[in-house]
């Protein structure tokens, strides 16, 4: 047995097949990514991938789907956005103060409800975070005198807008918006979220 292992660490042909499947791994990961950027859409710092979840979907373009959303569902039963960066472009991150602005009317169409939850980078709930993990059409926002509503992304409660107060994590996050039987405005792709602005430096 200690000669086997002997000969396979000694053996190129071994160590080849590693450096093969290695390289192979990263190729597959390239390609992959690749696939996800050609399929997917970005506007206001908001990325989505509504091809994904069709039965008619090829192989390649359901496995970029799967490494980029995990669990999704056909566009008609649910949308995605996810968001990484600000309306300018710039890594969303806790030491600032950030300001979703919804026009009036301008709520996320749908049939059932949406959701708007800050994660971590990788996608985890932040446990322990808050006791309100994510703002919904269920949230009862306060909206402003002219229609429009304002959602306030910070760490601490903005004082006098404690009710459209979503708390996020410390350093970098991300940002989920998720809508279930969307409305036709999403459905024919001419609805887009509005971007998260940052409001200061903390």
């Amino acid at each position: 047995m200690t000669n086997v292992l002997a000969w396979i660490a000694q053996s190129g042909v071994v160590q080849g097949v590693i450096i093969g499947a290695f390289c192979a791994f990263l190729t597959t990961i390239f390609i992959l990514n690749a696939a996800a950027r050609n399929i997917t859409t970005t506007v206001n710092g908001w990325s989505s991938i509504p091809l994904c979840g069709k039965p008619e979907n090829g192989i390649l373009v359901r496995a970029a789907c799967a490494k980029a959303l995990p669990v999704v569902n056909v566009l008609e039963e649910a949308a995605y956005w996810v968001a990484t960066v600000d309306g300018s472009g710039l890594k969303l991150n806790g030491k600032f103060e950030y300001v979703i602005h919804i026009p009036a009317r301008q709520f996320p169409p749908h049939d059932a409800f949406w959701s708007l939850t800050p994660t971590d980078i990788v996608g985890y709930m932040v446990s322990g975070a808050s006791p309100r993990p994510d703002v919904s059409d269920r949230s009862h926002l306060l909206g402003n005198a002219d229609g429009s509503t304002d959602i306030y992304l910070q760490q601490s409660a903005p004082k006098e807008h404690e009710q459209n107060w979503l708390p996020i994590p410390a350093g970098t996050f991300k940002l989920m918006l998720r809508v279930y039987l969307p409305g036709p405005a999403i459905l024919d792709g001419s609805y887009s979220p509005p971007p998260a602005v940052r409001a200061q430096q903390r």
